[in-house]
């Protein structure tokens, strides 16, 4: 079995729907209603994957948000709060090696992912305002 069906398969059985796939490029985009989570994206980049998902934009002159931001990663058991490449976007990350990837592991990532959208609601929700 490949990585792309391994991660497939576990997403399947952890009862995610896979609302997008690509396996040429190796990613898929998933949700759960029920846990919060809309299009995040698994990518596979051997020897790791890959777990994002979208979270707000962040506006001009909110370093005291990023700050905020920083100080939450110290509660989240997996993955962490991350800028994107243009520094605008603010996104949930965490990283797994593919290699020993087992469907717990992978579960572990995103009931994190869920936790977080579930405890930090209203802050997520300010900070998506200012």
């Amino acid at each position: 079995m490949n990585n792309f069906d391994k991660v497939k398969d576990y997403l399947m059985e952890l009862e995610y729907s896979i609302t997008n796939e690509d396996a040429e490029n190796e990613f898929l985009i998933v949700e759960s209603e029920e846990d919060g989570i809309k299009n995040a994206m698994i990518g596979i980049a051997d020897p790791i994957i890959i777990v994002e998902q979208y979270l707000f934009d962040l506006n001009n002159n909110q370093g005291d948000v990023a700050l905020e931001l920083l100080k939450k990663n110290r509660d989240i058991v997996h993955g962490a709060f991350v800028l994107d490449d243009d520094g605008k976007k603010v996104l949930f990350r965490d990283t797994l090696q593919i290699d020993t990837l087992d469907l717990e592991e992978l579960e572990g990532t995103l009931t994190s992912l869920s936790l977080l959208l579930s405890e930090y609601t209203d802050e997520l929700l300010g900070f998506a305002k200012n």
